[in-house]
C-alpha cells in the first residue's frame, strides 16, 4: 500500500481501514458517518483497478446519497486513473451498455430503490455478467435489512454475480442485531455462519409470540443472546470505526430544553392519550390503526392536530417559543430537523419573517435533487444563510453541513438509524468546531418516551458492536 498513489490524504484511521481490507473478496466498512468510508472505498475500487483485478464498478445507494458519489469520485479518485461514470436513468435503462465499450474504469451508479423494479435490477445483472472483474458496494447497507422487501431480495441475488464486495454503513444496528443477516448475506452466507435467517434468530435472539388482534400472533424479540459471540465474528469482516476513534473530531455536546404543553394543546393530549390506551387495550384493532393514534399524539406535542376533515388546527408555540430562545442564545449556523410538513413551514415563515428571506433554507419530501443541492451550497457557503429547516429523513443521509456546529431537534422519531445519521451531517471530518445538539422535549408526554426509545436501542447497537460508550447516547 505504500506506493499507492492518493489523491487526498488519509487520515490514520482511513490508512488502516484500506490496510485491513485492501485485497479481500468480501469486507464491510462499519464507519460512523463522517469518518470517511466513501473515501476509503474510493481508494479500495483504485487500488484493485491499478493491480488489474478489478475494471467495472456498480454503486448502489439510497436516492437521497447517490448522486453525491460522483462529486466523491472526482474529489477522491487519483489523477493516474482514468475513468467513466454513468448515472441511472430510468427513462434510458440501457444507455449503461455505453460504458462496455469503454477500456477505462467502468463506474455505474444506482440507486437503491431502483433496485426494487425489474428495469433496475435487470440492467444491474447485464452490466456485472459483461463485466466479471467486477466490485460492488452497497452503501447504507441497512436499506436491504428488511427479508421480505423486493429490492433486498434483487440486491442478494445480485451479489452472486458480483466479483469483490463491500457493505457500507455507519450504524450496522438500528433497531435489533437480527438487522445484521441480510447485510451480511450480501457479502457472504458464510461470513456469520447461517445459511437461514431462522438459524440466525435462534441463536441471538429469544423470540416470544404477542397478539395482532383476530386470533392472529407475531414473534418478536424478547432479549437478545450470544452477542460477544456476534461481535467476534463481526471482526473477522469488517472495519469498525467510531467518532471517538478521529482525533480531528471533537466529542458531541447535547442537552434538553423541555417545554410544558399548556392550554388546550394540554387538554387534547390527555383527551387523546386516554383515547389511545383504550384501543391499545382492544386486541382488535390492527397495528396500523393504533399507530395513527400515537401520531395523533406526536402531533401535539409539536403544536397541532387535525380535525375529521383533515384541517390543521395550531394548538401551541411552545415549542417554536423554545427554539426562539434557543437561537437568541446560539451564535452561528443552525440546523433545525422536524418532522412534520406543518413545522417546516412554520419554522420556516417564522424564520424569514424574523431574520429576512436569505436568511433561511429547507429540505423535505417536495423539494427537488436540484434546490436540495443548491440549499446545501448556501447554508455550507452563504455568511448570510444561517438556518437549515429539514426533515431529517429527507435530508439526513448523504449530506455535508459542517458549516453548522448547532443542531436542534425540534422533534424526534422512533428511527434510531435516522436519529443517527441526521446528527453525523454536521459532526464529520471538516468540522472544526464542537457540535451541540438541542432536544426540545415536551415534559411528561410521547416526546420522553420516544427519546428512552432511542437510547434503548442505541444500547443494544452498542452492546452488539462492542462499544459500551454508545449507551449514555442522548441521556
Amino acid at each position: 500500500m505504500s506506493k499507492y498513489p492518493y489523491k487526498t490524504e488519509p487520515y490514520e484511521h482511513q490508512r488502516n481501514a484500506l490496510s485491513e481490507s485492501a485485497e479481500k473478496t468480501e469486507w464491510a466498512y462499519f464507519m460512523e458517518m463522517g469518518t470517511g468510508k466513501t473515501k476509503v472505498t474510493i481508494d479500495n475500487i483504485a487500488y484493485l483497478y491499478l493491480q488489474r483485478k478489478i475494471n467495472t464498478v456498480l454503486i448502489i445507494a439510497p436516492k437521497s446519497v447517490y448522486t453525491n458519489w460522483q462529486s466523491e469520485i472526482e474529489t477522491h479518485m487519483p489523477d493516474v486513473l482514468k475513468y467513466k461514470i454513468f448515472k441511472w436513468n430510468i427513462d434510458k435503462p440501457k444507455d449503461y451498455f455505453k460504458l462496455t465499450e469503454s477500456k477505462d474504469l467502468k463506474i455505474f451508479l444506482i440507486n437503491v430503490e431502483a433496485l426494487s423494479t425489474k428495469r433496475g435490477y435487470q440492467a444491474c445483472v447485464d452490466y456485472l455478467l459483461k463485466n466479471k472483474l467486477n466490485f460492488v458496494a452497497l452503501d447504507e447497507s441497512t436499506t436491504i435489512k428488511n427479508r421480505s422487501a423486493k429490492r433486498t431480495k434483487n440486491i442478494l441475488a445480485l451479489s452472486k454475480v458480483s466479483h469483490i464486495k463491500r457493505i457500507l454503513t455507519g450504524s450496522p444496528i438500528t433497531k435489533s442485531p437480527l438487522d445484521l443477516f441480510t447485510q451480511c448475506a450480501f457479502l457472504s452466507p458464510e461470513l456469520l455462519g447461517f445459511q437461514s435467517y431462522l438459524a440466525f434468530r435462534n441463536r441471538y435472539a429469544e423470540m416470544t409470540d404477542i397478539p395482532v388482534g383476530s386470533g392472529r400472533f407475531i414473534s418478536i424479540p424478547k432479549y437478545y443472546k450470544k452477542l460477544d459471540e456476534l461481535e467476534e465474528k463481526m471482526k473477522t469482516f469488517a472495519t469498525r470505526i467510531r467518532k471517538d476513534q478521529c482525533l480531528d473530531l471533537k466529542p458531541k455536546v447535547r442537552s434538553k430544553r423541555y417545554i410544558e404543553l399548556e392550554g388546550d394543546g394540554k387538554k387534547i393530549y390527555e383527551r387523546l392519550k386516554n383515547h389511545a390506551l383504550a384501543i391499545f387495550e382492544d386486541s382488535t384493532i390492527s397495528f396500523s390503526n393504533k399507530l395513527t393514534e400515537i401520531i395523533k399524539l406526536h402531533q401535539v406535542c409539536n403544536g397541532f392536530t387535525k380535525n375529521d376533515e383533515g384541517e390543521i388546527m395550531q394548538l401551541h408555540k411552545s415549542k417554536l417559543n423554545a427554539l426562539e430562545e434557543i437561537i437568541q442564545e446560539t451564535d452561528g449556523k443552525i440546523i433545525i430537523w422536524a418532522n412534520y410538513l406543518y413545522n417546516i413551514h412554520e419554522i420556516k415563515d417564522f424564520l424569514i419573517e424574523k431574520y429576512g428571506k436569505d436568511s433561511t433554507v429547507s429540505i423535505y419530501g417536495d423539494v427537488d435533487v436540484v434546490d436540495r443541492q443548491a440549499a446545501v451550497k448556501r447554508i455550507q457557503e452563504d455568511e448570510h444563510t444561517r438556518f437549515l429547516v429539514a426533515n431529517p429523513t429527507t435530508g439526513g443521509f448523504g449530506l455535508t453541513l459542517t458549516a453548522c456546529n448547532t443542531v436542534i431537534y425540534f422533534s424526534n422519531n422512533y428511527n434510531l438509524e435516522v436519529r443517527m445519521q441526521s446528527e453525523d451531517r454536521a459532526h464529520r471530518l471538516g468540522q472544526k468546531g464542537t457540535v451541540v445538539y438541542i432536544d426540545i422535549v415536551a415534559r411528561g408526554t410521547l416526546d420522553e418516551a420516544i427519546m428512552k426509545s432511542l437510547i434503548n436501542k442505541g444500547q443494544i447497537a452498542a452492546k452488539t458492536l462492542g462499544e459500551e460508550d454508545l449507551k449514555s447516547w442522548l441521556l
